[in-house]
């Protein structure tokens, strides 16, 4: 095994030297890299697929970039993480192959090096057992997303995307290094095991909240959320499912890892983390809702969904405070099934709405109604992914939100009110965002998937790829058979799990080979497998009964002029479209969205403002415009910026070129780390 894990960083090293050497030349050394590493991830499936079996890989890297004593090991915990990560990085690399083939997608170099990189990166994050090992791996990281987003400049926002992102990053890389360095000057060690041993200390809990902060930047909580829907939107086609789907589990691992090493986080961080999940989760969808562009849509739910598996995690973190070792195990189960339901229908998300902008050039919703008839494949694939994210049952997001929703409702097991009002309202909040997710993506089904074509129909250019159809077909069919196959799915989670909760705790969710339970026997089941079953069956037997009633009335279709409110001047098509759908949620949630409307009068025939000094109905021409805005952005960060932007002007007088001023600057900043030192020793 240890031979794999070399040949499949050899594999994307080979893939980043093949982008910078070999060049973009031609549609071979365009898609090589991919393929290198669609090749290396199957091998990293492998490695993580063994390493759950109990039996750990290890890797000595001694003295290799003078880490010391290091490691790349692969334990129960790595290996799940590998499995999941790497197993949806294998289409997803296809759909990049695909893609970069078509010799207008790929500009020059640069985006194969930085696919390569994210790969690589996180790889070496899910087996590091040294913390500058694992600090390098992050770094590396951030690099890559930096170049994800910077590289194809012909989008725009690219650079203000970028560099969001990168200062994010960098911000998240500090946080990891402070907390690392806290735990490290009390246990006299860079390694991960001897963090385990740590006494439950002041420094000890700051450590974990720093560790916590680090990782929350990466997944998107509040506040920190804003680089995601900014770096996806400004990522270039499928590789947005290699940061969305595969690279952000990066930080799902961090926090699992961290709790493995500490153990108990402080009280409040628990509360605090599960409060802040929650309302990541309704800003989020309700972000996603309303938005009228496919990718925006899609990168708020990767918000929304952040949201989701940090509230398990944070269900674990006080099931680990009050000592309930199956509340700790629920947890991490419905946490566990919500990201792997979330890597694989945001994989598929994007690589379809990539193929979809290949082939219509836009990602406008109220451009793409009734896609799926013109797409099919592509137009199949977003309606499974979508209906995976609204949690509808035969698909992993339905079992996931149920064992979410189940692992919240164990809160009458609690006695403190401390715990038990934050689980309350978690659940309150979970609750809504389910109802509006529903909302939001039965928008793309309906409308954007199902819908009829808009008048101005766009030009379609087919792709016939069989590798993008591949990757669609085996993305599509992971959302649903892994439902199916969920008491499989179960086990497998549960033997990566065992170094957190031990081992048999989260079987216990197998009420029955292929019944469900949240953990707790004799609470409430679930059988997935017999669902997929019995709703078919049940669809059938109606469909029957209704053709035996009605006959052939059942086909019939009615067609009346669509209703439309105002007069008749108020611009338009007399359609149902995607951004009218949008309305009601603009309007219910108007003090969370900060929605702002405008109703102007236009010229009809300029659409320029009416300079017609008729005032009647006959001369009026309306039109309405709705928006919303970042509340975060706009309340936290924008006021920040004035104030940065002046630290930065002061900073940049002390660089006045004297070598005396540097030398100085040096010394302070040598003797304040070594007072850091001796404060900490």
């Amino acid at each position: 095994m240890v031979v794999l894990v070399w040949v499949a960083l050899g594999l994307l090293a080979a893939a980043l030297a093949t982008d910078l050497i070999v060049g973009v030349a031609s549609g071979w050394r365009r898609t090589l890299p991919y393929l290198l590493g669609a090749a290396a991830s199957l091998l990293w499936v492998i490695v993580g697929a063994v390493a759950l079996t109990g039996r750990t890989v290890r890797s000595s890297l001694d003295a290799f970039l003078g880490f010391g004593s290091a490691d790349l090991a692969v334990d129960r915990l790595s290996g799940l993480f590998l499995v999941i990560a790497f197993t949806v990085a294998v289409p997803a690399s296809l759909a990049c192959a695909a893609w970069a083939a078509r010799s207008e997608q790929v500009h020059g170099r640069g985006l194969g090096t930085a696919y390569a990189l994210t790969l690589g990166a996180l790889a070496v994050i899910f087996t590091a057992d040294h913390i500058f090992v694992f600090l390098f791996a992050w770094e590396s990281l951030t690099v890559a997303f930096y170049l994800l987003t910077a590289v194809d400049k012909t989008r725009v926002g690219t650079g203000t995307a970028a560099v969001i992102t990168a200062t994010m990053g960098r911000s998240s890389g500090a946080a990891l290094l402070i907390g690392f360095l806290l735990l490290a000057a009390r246990s006299g060690s860079f390694t991960f095991a001897s963090f385990q041993q740590l006494p439950q200390t002041g420094w000890r809990d700051a450590a974990f909240a720093l560790l916590v902060a680090g990782f929350a930047v990466k997944i998107g909580l509040i506040p920190v959320h804003i680089w995601m829907p900014r770096g996806y939107r400004a990522a270039s086609g499928p590789l947005r499912a290699i940061m969305a789907g595969v690279a952000v589990n990066a930080g799902f691992y961090g926090l699992w890892r961290t709790l493995d090493l500490l153990h108990r986080p402080p009280p409040w961080l628990a509360v605090v983390i599960l409060l802040l999940a929650g309302a990541t989760a309704l800003l989020g969808i309700a972000h996603a809702t309303v938005q009228i562009d496919l990718v925006e849509v899609v990168a708020y739910s990767s918000v929304e969904n952040s949201g989701l598996i940090t509230v398990g995690y944070a269900v674990a973190l006080i099931g680990a405070l009050t000592g309930l070792g199956p509340l700790t195990a629920v947890g991490l189960l419905a946490a566990t099934l919500q990201m792997i339901a979330h890597a694989l229908a945001k994989t598929l998300l994007f690589v379809t709405t990539a193929g979809i902008e290949t082939a219509t050039g836009t990602t406008e919703l109220d451009d793409l109604r009734g896609v799926g008839h013109r797409l099919p494949w592509y137009g199949t694939g977003l309606a499974i992914g979508s209906l995976t994210l609204a949690g509808l049952p035969l698909t992993v997001g339905f079992v996931s939100e149920w064992f979410l929703l189940e692992s919240l409702m164990q809160q009458f097991r609690l006695s403190p009110l401390q715990y038990t009002l934050p689980l309350a309202i978690a659940g309150a909040l979970v609750a809504l965002t389910t109802g509006f997710a529903a909302v939001a993506f039965v928008r793309i089904v309906g409308l954007t998937v199902l819908g009829p074509r808009s008048r101005a129909d766009t030009e379609i250019t087919r792709d016939r790829s069989p590798l993008a159809r591949l990757a669609v077909l085996t993305l599509a069919a992971g959302c649903l058979v892994v439902a199916v196959l969920s008491p499989l799915e179960i086990r497998v989670i549960a033997a990566g799990l065992t170094p957190l909760v031990g081992a048999g705790t989260v079987d216990a969710a197998l009420a029955q080979p292929w019944v469900l339970g949240p953990v707790y026997p004799d609470f409430s089941v679930l059988s997935p497998s017999w669902l997929a079953i019995m709703l078919p069956l049940l669809l059938a037997g109606v469909a029957a009964g209704c053709f035996a009633l009605a006959g052939t009335r059942m086909l019939a279709i009615r067609r009346v002029p669509a209703w439309r409110s105002a007069s008749g001047g108020v611009e338009g098509e007399n359609q149902y479209k995607p951004s009218a759908f949008t309305n009601p949620t603009r309007k219910v949630l108007a003090n969370v969205l900060l929605t702002r409307a405008e109703l102007r009068t236009i010229e009809r025939s300029t659409g320029g403002m009416d300079d017609d000094p008729r005032r009647d109905a006959g001369a009026a021409h309306l039109g309405y415009t709705s928006d919303v805005l970042e509340a975060v952005e706009t309340f936290l960060y924008r006021p920040l910026l004035r104030p940065l932007t002046a630290l930065v002007r002061t900073a940049k007088r002390l660089q006045n070129g004297r070598l005396d001023a540097y030398v100085a600057y040096m010394l302070i900043a040598l003797i304040a780390g070594l007072a850091v030192m001796l404060i900490l020793v």
